[in-house]
């Protein structure tokens, strides 16, 4: 497959992800409008950030930074978190296990 033949789905607003799901991991890569939130929430599965392109505000676990190209983030089940595009931004995430809502 190749990326440029996978729709894009605005998952929340601001945020168009392109999703690939295995049989126990999904991966998204996010196209990101500057201003756009993810409001605080958790979930059961682990999941890795990857910034790809821009500055991104994230909290996890009430701690707050600002996380640029190349910054990697763990995030631990059920850890809140939430985040915000400075500028516009290109993010990656992979999901153990898969996130089905967004199939």
């Amino acid at each position: 497959m190749n990326l440029t033949e996978i729709n894009s789905k605005e998952i929340m607003p601001g945020y168009h992800g392109k999703l690939v799901h295995g049989d126990k991991i999904s991966w998204a890569f996010w196209t990101v409008e500057q201003g756009a939130e993810v409001p605080e929430h958790h979930h059961h599965h682990e999941q890795i950030m990857h910034v790809v392109e821009g500055d991104f505000e994230f909290t996890l676990a009430g701690k707050t930074k600002v996380y640029k190209a190349g910054d990697v983030v763990v995030i631990p089940s059920n850890t809140p978190h939430s985040g915000k595009a400075l500028t516009p931004c290109e993010l990656m995430d992979v999901f153990s296990p898969i996130r089905e809502e967004y199939k």
